[in-house]
């Protein structure tokens, strides 16, 4: 039976005061260092569950800005569908949909939806933030297939167009020590590097099986620190979100540091199931999800938990 580590209540009037994940500072470097004194037995405390009262359809990845927090979401208006045998190359139709960038205030509030995508590439990924940009792909809602990079002015909103990448790209990094941006596939099965302009500069099989990435975030000096989970089948018939956190040197794709997230939402999905953020307080190391979908005024939660540092 699956253990569920729930707060039935909300928290209202939480105070969310947000520390900015720029630029090699100590504040970066603090977010690293906290996760890796975490082990699987570290006792995490959810502080608050936020409803986002407007329709957030399949949340993708976060990135914390100063007070404000990019949500980037994929609204599926047809779903692609398997093909019986392939079809060009592809194992199911592209589908139809709308890509969203929502940005949000600390308190769940929608401030500004920028739309975002561009004909059959309609499904935004993981999002990073370089201390001047938010790095966000948008790719088809289906494997081997194609996506754009862009990049959006935190303050302006401006939309600009950075490459093109015959792949799904789930999720991309912008690795603040050389400039160069990180990106993962269908289920992160392949790593990616990139020029800023695009030029691959690598693409390697991701050596972890463990979990399949859905949001990553620079943390320190030419690290990432991902979230995601891997679904597997329970003897019951049914599946199960294994759910983790890992902390990956972005030079040479190792792993650093890697834990399970054992922590649930009212849905059963795993915490960690999509969009993923951690930053640090004065004595806490804070993780934000938003791991179920939302179609109306009712779905997603913005949840919020912490663990003591040190």
């Amino acid at each position: 039976m699956r253990a569920r580590f729930l707060i039935p209540t909300v928290l209202a009037g939480v105070l969310l005061t947000g520390l900015t994940t720029a630029d090699a500072s100590p504040k970066d470097s603090g977010v690293a260092r906290a996760f890796e004194a975490t082990t699987r037995s570290t006792a995490w405390t959810q502080v608050a569950r936020i409803p986002l009262r407007f329709p957030t359809y399949h949340p993708q990845g976060f990135a914390l800005v100063g007070d404000l927090i990019f949500l980037s979401s994929v609204e599926v208006i047809e779903a692609p569908v398997k093909y019986p045998q392939p079809v060009d190359g592809y194992d199911r139709s592209p589908g139809k949909g709308v890509g969203h960038l929502f940005v949000l205030d600390r308190q769940g509030k929608l401030l500004k939806d920028i739309r975002i995508d561009e004909g059959t590439a309609y499904h935004p990924g993981g999002i990073d933030y370089d201390g001047r940009n938010v790095w966000i792909p948008v790719a088809e809602y289906r494997p081997n297939s194609r996506a754009i990079v862009y990049t959006v002015d935190p303050k302006t909103y401006r939309v600009t167009e950075r490459f093109r990448v015959t792949d799904h790209v789930g999720g991309v990094v912008r690795d603040r020590t050389t400039g160069q941006v990180h990106g993962v596939s269908w289920g992160s099965r392949t790593l990616y590097k990139w020029t800023t302009t695009g030029r691959q500069l690598q693409s390697t099989p991701n050596e972890s099986h463990l979990l399949d990435y859905q949001d990553c975030d620079y943390v320190s000096r030419g690290k990432q620190l991902c979230g995601g989970v891997t679904g597997l089948p329970t003897a019951t018939g049914g599946t199960y979100d294994l759910g983790g956190l890992a902390l990956l040197d972005l030079k040479t794709n190792r792993i650093l540091h890697e834990i399970p997230f054992p922590y649930f939402s009212p849905t059963g999905h795993n915490a960690t199931r999509n969009p993923v953020a951690l930053e640090t307080t004065e004595s806490k190391l804070r993780l934000y999800t938003a791991p179920d979908d939302g179609e109306d005024q009712t779905g997603t939660e913005l949840q919020i938990y912490e663990s003591p540092l040190g």
